[in-house]
């Protein structure tokens, strides 16, 4: 566990301006605001990861939301996707509360790291392919830093799932080809020579869109959450 070389990778990538245009939508949200949280003094910066260096579970988004992690530093905190995703793992006890509003508000993750590919908030919550590979390289750091305990990861979303690959080949773990197609469920083993293999699964994304839908049910999440734990080696119950 390098907990020392995690909070320094977190540091840096909070200090990033490599994408103009992504720079220049967190700010301009962050200074305009939305009237709900107007009183907020919006985070405005890249978002981190969130979650303990020594996580044996990894979870894996899009990017932040303009108004959701742009606003309060926290990867999926203050918004409908991360309602869903905190609720969910509350209810297998990987959570100890089940919302999160802002990042001083007490939450702790039990053996479970979150992150995205991206770390600005895009516009309309889609980078472009060239903000994606920019960005990759600290996901790339971040996957080094935690490979010596993380046995699973979960991608949310064909995007997440598409940008995650490459960056676990780089990392250091064997991706198939042809690429393993995403798909809710989806279960792949990433072998790593010399080391421990990664179990990789794929599951909606908990969008507001996939939850009003009912695309991906909490009973749905529930499952598939319970299942990449299980191959982590941490222990989810279940209080849903």
């Amino acid at each position: 566990m390098d907990s020392r070389g995690l909070d320094r990778l977190d540091q840096r990538i909070a200090g990033c301006r490599a994408c103009p245009r992504l720079v220049g939508w967190r700010e301009e949200v962050a200074r305009t605001k939305r009237a709900a949280f107007a009183d907020w003094t919006y985070w405005g910066r890249p978002v981190p990861g969130f979650g303990p260096a020594d996580a044996r579970l990894l979870i894996v988004g899009l990017a932040p939301a303009a108004h959701g992690g742009n606003r309060t530093g926290r990867m999926f905190t203050g918004d409908r996707s991360g309602d869903v995703l905190y609720r969910a793992l509350y209810d297998v006890g990987l959570a100890s509360q089940p919302d999160s509003t802002h990042a001083g508000d007490g939450l702790e993750l039990y053996g479970v790291r979150v992150t995205s590919p991206v770390h600005c908030a895009p516009p309309a919550n889609k980078p472009t392919p060239e903000e994606r590979d920019t960005c990759r390289p600290w996901l790339v750091r971040e996957l080094r830093l935690l490979r010596p305990t993380v046995r699973a990861a979960l991608v949310l979303g064909a995007f997440g799932w598409q940008a995650a690959l490459p960056a676990f080949a780089e990392a250091g773990w064997t991706v198939p080809r042809p690429r393993p197609a995403f798909a809710h469920g989806a279960h792949v083993t990433l072998d790593a020579p010399g080391g421990p293999g990664l179990h990789l699964f794929g599951c909606f994304h908990v969008s507001q869109r996939n939850a009003f839908t009912g695309r991906l049910t909490p009973e749905m999440l529930r499952d598939v959450l319970r299942t990449a734990a299980g191959a982590a080696g941490l222990s989810a119950g279940g209080r849903g």
